[in-house]
């Protein structure tokens, strides 16, 4: 097998393979910077392939002035950038939403529509292990998690890019404004008023991913849920837990919330779901699915995404869009097994 050398010398002369090769350890990775920016798996996906593609077209002007790591985030930074000015990250699929039933009123109302999504857990897995410079503040599963990822989504462009590159990825100042063509001062004073407006890392307060504590607090969750016992599920929660179902801009905060949206909504008239267990942002995700009366067929119901906080669940976040089960390899209906009764 060539070396990085050889390979970026046949690359520069124009060998395809050459280039796969020698970006290969880095696509996943710049996928999940593309996320963080972009909060959106399939605008990841886009502007990852937007990234390879001006890579290899400028590979012949590639400098060396900086790793080929740095030189693919520098390209894969600045098209998020134009891809947030330009302002069409707006499914239009779901500009029309109507739930089956009048929800009720939210304890919080965003100001618009929340275009985060899930990333599974399966592909952070590919990610090669790059350790975080000194100044990293986030780890992987951290800067990853939902609570960040929607906090991250709520900054202005310039200051969300200049917080992952500096705290999640460890780049230098002067590093940073060599990518977004600008100078240390600026990056020193977008990075102090994005750190304002982030939680503190490493709170610590969610059980280990797999471990004993987390595994019986999802199954004491999927069987009360698939249960339709809303007195169950509210049992699990905080004091003060959030369910949010994005892209919708409502939330409801709050045991009283919750059970009121559980009773009259999710869970109304004896509704019941099956849950098939996956993992998405380093956090228990399900699969949901509807149970038809009518029909043995489960019908798809959203993404559902668990924030657990010691031994309670401290927000449940449903994504409403069907399509993103794909993403997790699940299909959009299920024919029940003995297991699922």
């Amino acid at each position: 097998m060539p070396g990085a050398a050889d390979l970026l010398a046949l690359a520069r002369d124009g060998d395809g393979d050459a280039f796969r090769a020698l970006v290969e350890p880095y696509r996943r990775e710049l996928e999940v910077h593309c996320y963080r920016i972009l909060g959106s798996v399939q605008d990841a996906e886009d502007l990852l392939q937007e990234t390879l593609l001006a890579a290899w077209r400028g590979i012949g002007g590639y400098e060396e002035r900086a790793s080929l790591r740095t030189w693919l985030y520098r390209i894969a930074t600045n098209r998020c950038l134009n891809a947030l000015r330009a302002g069409a990250r707006r499914p239009p699929e779901y500009a029309d939403y109507r739930p089956e039933v009048a929800l009720p009123e939210p304890s919080h109302r965003r100001a618009e529509p929340s275009w985060l999504e899930p990333y599974p857990d399966v592909l952070l897995d590919e990610i090669t292990d790059h350790t975080p410079g000194p100044e990293a503040r986030y780890e992987l599963r951290e800067s990853v998690s939902l609570a960040f990822l929607a906090a991250l989504q709520d900054l202005p462009p310039k200051q969300r890019v200049v917080l992952v590159l500096r705290d999640v990825l460890g780049y230098r100042a002067a590093e940073v404004a060599a990518m977004l063509d600008t100078t240390e001062d600026a990056v020193a004073g977008a990075l102090k008023r994005a750190r304002r407006g982030m939680p503190g890392p490493g709170g610590g307060s969610a059980p280990l991913p797999s471990s004993p504590q987390e595994r019986r607090i999802v199954a004491d969750f999927v069987r009360a849920f698939e249960a339709g016992d809303v007195d169950a599920v509210v049992a699990l929660l905080t004091d003060d837990a959030w369910l949010t179902m994005p892209p919708l801009p409502l939330e409801y905060q709050g045991l009283d919330a919750v059970r009121n949206f559980l009773a009259t909504v999710a869970l109304r008239d004896g509704k019941r779901h099956v849950l098939i267990p996956t993992r998405a942002n380093g956090q228990p995700a399900f699969g949901c699915y509807q149970r038809d009366p009518r029909t043995p067929i489960l019908h798809a119901h959203g993404v559902i995404v668990l924030t657990l906080s010691g031994d309670r669940v401290a927000a449940v976040t449903r994504f409403i869009d069907n399509s993103l089960l794909a993403t997790f390899g699940l299909p959009r209906s299920l024919r029940p097994t003995d297991g699922q009764g």
